[in-house]
Formats: C-alpha cells, sequence, structure tokens
C-alpha cells in the first residue's frame, strides 16, 4: 500500500456509501414510518412492515419509497466516505505502520468507534431530512403530511423554526448509535459484509427508534434523552415497540451493507490500495 493512497479510501467509501443507498433506501422508508407511527400512544397503525410496503406503494408508487433520498445519498456518500476513509487510516495509526499485519480487536473496535463518532456530526443533519421528508405522505392510515416541498425547504424551514441547531436535533443519539453500531459493523465486517450489519442494527436498533422520534417529532419539549424516550415507549409497547422497523432492517442490512463492503473491496481494488 502506498505512503499516499489515503484519499483512495474516501473515495472508495463514496462509491460504497452510493450503492447501499440504491439498494436499501426503500427498506430504510418503511423502517422510519414504522419507528414514526407505531410507537405512538395510538397504537400500532401498521401490522407489519409488509403492509407498511404495500400502503406506500398502493398511495405513492415506487417514489414513495424513495421518499428523502436525495439527503440520504448526499449524506450517505459523506458518511460512508469518512467512515473508511477514517477508520483506515486510524486503524493504520494504530497498527504502527505494519500494514501486513491483520488487525486485532484492540485495534478494530477503537478505530471504528472513533470513525463512526466522527461522522455522526454530518449524518444527523442529513438524517434529520430524510426522516422528516420520509414520514411525508398521503397514506390514509396516519394524518397527512406535506410540511414540506423538498429536502431543502426542510432545511430552511427546520432552521427558521429551531435554528441552526435544530438540524442537530438527536445528536447525541446519532453519535451513540454510530460509534457502538460501527464497531461492531467493522468487527464482524472482517467475516461479512451482510452480518456486519445485521449485527449494527440489532445493537443499536432502540437507539434508531429513539431517534427517529427525537428528530421527526413537533413536540420541542420532548426529551432529548434517548434512555428516558426508550423508557416511555417500553412502558406503553414492551420490547416490541422498542425494536420498532426490525423486520425491514434486518431485511435492509444484508443486501445494503454486503453491497457496501462488496463496492468498497472492488473500487479498493480498482484504485490499487488493497492487493488481489
Amino acid at each position: 500500500m502506498g505512503e499516499n493512497s489515503g484519499y483512495k479510501h474516501y473515495v472508495a467509501g463514496l462509491v460504497s456509501g452510493v450503492s447501499m443507498v440504491i439498494v436499501g433506501h426503500p427498506f430504510d422508508t418503511v423502517k422510519v414510518k414504522l419507528q414514526k407511527h407505531n410507537t405512538d400512544a395510538n397504537g400500532f397503525k401498521y401490522r407489519s412492515g409488509f403492509h407498511c410496503t404495500t400502503r406506500i406503494l398502493k398511495t405513492e408508487g415506487i417514489k414513495g419509497l424513495y421518499r428523502g433520498a436525495t439527503p440520504s445519498f448526499v449524506g450517505m456518500a459523506f458518511e460512508s466516505s469518512l467512515l473508511f476513509g477514517i477508520y483506515s487510516q486510524t486503524k493504520q495509526a494504530l497498527q504502527g505502520g505494519d500494514h501486513n499485519r491483520k488487525p486485532e480487536s484492540h485495534i478494530i473496535i477503537p478505530s471504528a468507534a472513533f470513525a463512526g463518532s466522527i461522522i455522526s456530526f454530518i449524518l444527523c443533519p442529513s438524517e434529520l431530512v430524510k426522516c422528516r421528508m420520509q414520514i411525508q405522505g398521503t397514506d390514509s392510515l396516519v394524518p397527512t403530511s406535506r410540511k414540506y416541498s423538498g429536502p431543502l425547504n426542510c432545511v430552511i424551514q427546520t432552521v427558521k423554526t429551531e435554528g441552526v441547531s435544530g438540524l442537530f436535533r438527536g445528536g447525541v443519539t446519532t453519535l451513540m448509535r454510530e460509534a457502538i453500531g460501527n464497531a461492531v459493523f467493522f468487527r464482524i465486517g472482517i467475516i461479512s459484509g451482510g452480518l456486519s450489519g445485521i449485527a449494527f442494527w440489532s445493537a443499536v436498533l432502540p437507539l434508531d427508534v429513539a431517534k427517529t422520534i427525537i428528530q421527526t417529532t413537533p413536540d420541542k419539549n420532548l426529551t432529548k434523552n434517548p434512555l428516558v424516550l426508550l423508557k416511555s415507549i417500553y412502558r406503553r409497547s414492551g420490547v416490541r415497540g422498542c425494536y420498532t422497523g426490525l423486520g425491514p432492517t434486518v431485511s435492509r442490512a444484508f443486501p445494503a451493507n454486503a453491497a457496501a463492503i462488496v463496492t468498497f473491496e472492488a473500487a479498493s481494488k480498482l484504485l490499487g490500495i488493497t492487493r488481489d
């Protein structure tokens, strides 16, 4: 590996992020709708992820499953680029320059957790916009929501009503999710991209549920503490409520994360930063 190949990890990561959104965004839309509408005090709106999917397709077609895809593409591209780049460079630094030695857990885990913490600051605003766009729609099972005309309008309206800090609503929860999830992802990702994705979301889905609610609720007085919020959800809906969206999340995890890993490795080879 050449000493000047550091930037190539970021390029490979960016391509990886784009492929991940193409494959995984429809699953993510279903997950967000379930997390928003199946955790409130009025009970479950959708019977399952499949039921939610059929409702979206019936009322909005395929484009409904890709609602909020624009901020997702932008956010995931930058996130994946930084994630893989920072992870690779931190891992190399902790290995002391020995790039041929297979990294061990005490190197992988802190490198991944650090990379996850850093990218959370970029991921939080893009996911906030994505989630707010995703919960809009015309489904008769939930209240019609057309508050934002597009991603840019969502950003403008959020800043206007909540200030710039409003774009970082749910930031602490996002940081916790990314630090913990990526430590698991990269540790298992050595074995399988698909398995690592499932492990990521199995470990942090309750935090993701809390993040979605924090970012999409119009109630400014709602607690920003994910643990307090999850306790409230648990009292109403039990463990099932805390793991709302598990079906589409697991369904998404294998193809989307496998695509990300495969694309990253293929791009790395094309860029000459891995050996055959």
